[in-house]
């Protein structure tokens, strides 16, 4: 028997999109809960686990509401519908690591209509992207550098009625992660879609070849968008040198290429 679409939601509320290809479009974000994947420069790390006893925060016009944890895609349009001061919107599914509950993002797909469907991933899951990439209208592909991650941590989520996070397993070396980063490249080749790579004044120039040179050999016609990490847990802003350094190796490679920081993030917002 098949087992229900559902997925744990951290929050869903109305904001601008602060990050990537469509930064500053007014979007809903629904925000998932779990993640394998342990980025040092993680801003969300209260995505990362899914408690029994947490519950999923609804931004609306008139305040914050309180809903179970659980929810199906059937609750989630309404949550959105909920949290949309006005017009809808794009909707923009993050996390967390959206690609482990690809069920659910095949149901949502159906809520939605004609409504655009956009996903951030980190990229690590090629398994789960190449099951739902039909019904995806944009991807914000992350491309990290093992080095800016620790271990992931071996788990699958559980939920009621049988409900499980996928099997597919997290990279957790050089090696797997080249594969998954290729393997995803390939995915959204000729799609909607934007490589982002976080930079970190923790790494040099150097580090960062390999990603520009796999988007130029699989993926040539996405965008490359560098975004100067914000400083959390102990990472550094990288210089200026830096981000003009590889911005110019990006345009020697052909790519189209735009430095953004966190635009949400300068403007104080969600």
């Amino acid at each position: 028997m098949d087992h229900p679409a559902l997925a744990p939601v951290l929050e869903v509320f109305a904001s601008i999109q602060g990050e990537g290809r469509y930064v500053g479009e007014p979007q809903v974000f629904l925000r998932l809960r779990g993640c394998p994947m342990r980025c040092t420069w993680c801003d969300t790390p209260g995505s990362w686990d899914v408690p029994a006893a947490a519950s999923a925060r609804v931004m609306t016009p008139d305040g914050p509401e309180r809903h179970p944890l659980w929810a199906s895609p059937f609750h989630a349009i309404t949550w959105i519908g909920s949290a949309e001061p006005r017009d809808p919107r794009t909707v923009s599914l993050t996390g967390g690591e959206p690609l482990i509950w690809p069920e659910f993002i095949l149901g949502l797909r159906t809520m939605l209509g004609g409504r655009r469907l956009h996903l951030e991933t980190a990229g690590g899951h090629p398994e789960a992207l190449a099951r739902v990439i039909d019904v995806i209208d944009h991807v914000s592909l992350d491309l990290k550098l093992p080095a800016d991650l620790e271990a992931p941590v071996p788990s699958i989520f559980e939920g009621p009625d049988g409900v499980r996070s996928t099997s597919e397993t997290a990279p957790n070396d050089l090696a797997t992660w080249r594969i998954a980063r290729r393997r995803c490249l390939t995915l959204v080749s000729g799609r909607d879609a934007c490589a982002k790579i976080v930079v970190s004044g923790e790494r040099s120039r150097d580090d960062y070849q390999e990603l520009l040179e796999d988007v130029s050999g699989l993926a040539a016609g996405t965008p490359v968008v560098l975004q100067p990490v914000t400083p959390l847990g102990g990472a550094t802003a990288p210089s200026a040198e830096l981000l003009n350094d590889l911005a110019e190796d990006a345009r020697d490679l052909g790519l189209e290429v735009r430095v953004v920081p966190q635009v949400h993030r300068t403007l104080g917002i969600a």
